[in-house]
């Protein structure tokens, strides 16, 4: 049976996909407004194959993101499942940063270029216009979302250690920081065993913004209380698992 659900859910997957490629591929000529248009379907597109996949998501908010204020997101990376549930729980534009490996992908590829920023960690010159793109971005007045942690948490640790990136980004452009917290992605499709998916509630928690402070903090300094703070919230729903 669980080899079935997960044909069933993966089949499902692209067969939506397909109904909003040519949205997509529509919106793709329009820029940031058609950007923003894409998001707008494949939120609606995520909302369906959640539900019929029966993957139930809860946003748990320790504060309430202020309507209409543009972001840096972070959030930790445990699983595949965490892509998907941006689009799903996420209730703003955001762009996520992404590598260049999501970009191969086979028509998911091009939907993730037209959404989110694509690096390849190998080009310096990618990372380059990628942090260009990212600036960019909030200039026009759109959140952007970064894995801090880079690539899957397969550790035992709550957190693996934070890149630098979305902190500098953060302290340049004086863009408040917010948290997320993936509770239960890991549970319904573990990274190291792919036909682990599964039904299930998937908590998302929204923790309190932190402003960088630019007469205060260094880029090390904020960066420390945004790992702080996510690892006691983290701590914190691990007893209430």
């Amino acid at each position: 049976m669980r080899y079935l659900y997960v044909i069933y859910a993966l089949v499902l997957f692209v067969a939506l996909f397909f109904v909003v490629l040519p949205f997509v591929l529509l919106f793709s000529l329009f820029g940031n407004r058609g950007r923003r248009a894409s998001w707008v379907v494949v939120r609606i597109w995520a909302y369906i194959w959640f539900n019929l996949v029966g993957i139930f998501n809860k946003n748990i908010y320790e504060a309430r993101p202020v309507k209409g204020r543009n972001y840096i997101v972070v959030a930790n990376h445990i699983s595949y499942l965490d892509t998907p549930v941006i689009f799903r729980a996420i209730p703003f534009f955001v762009r996520p940063l992404a590598t260049y490996e999501y970009s191969k992908i086979p028509l998911f590829g091009f939907l993730y270029k037209h959404l989110a920023v694509i690096i390849d960690r190998a080009n310096l010159q990618s990372k380059s216009d990628g942090v260009k793109v990212l600036r960019h971005t909030l200039d026009e007045g759109s959140s952007i979302l970064i894995f801090p942690e880079g690539r899957f948490n397969k550790s035992e640790k709550l957190l693996n250690d934070f890149y630098d990136g979305a902190f500098k980004i953060a302290m340049q452009t004086n863009t408040p920081v917010l948290p997320l917290l993936f509770l239960d992605t890991n549970k319904l499709w573990n990274h190291n065993r792919f036909w682990s998916f599964r039904p299930g509630r998937n908590r998302v928690v929204f923790l309190p913004e932190i402003d960088p402070d630019e007469n205060k903090d260094s880029v090390k300094e904020l960066k420390e209380k945004v790992f702080k703070e996510m690892e006691f919230y983290l701590e914190k729903y691990q007893k209430f698992k």
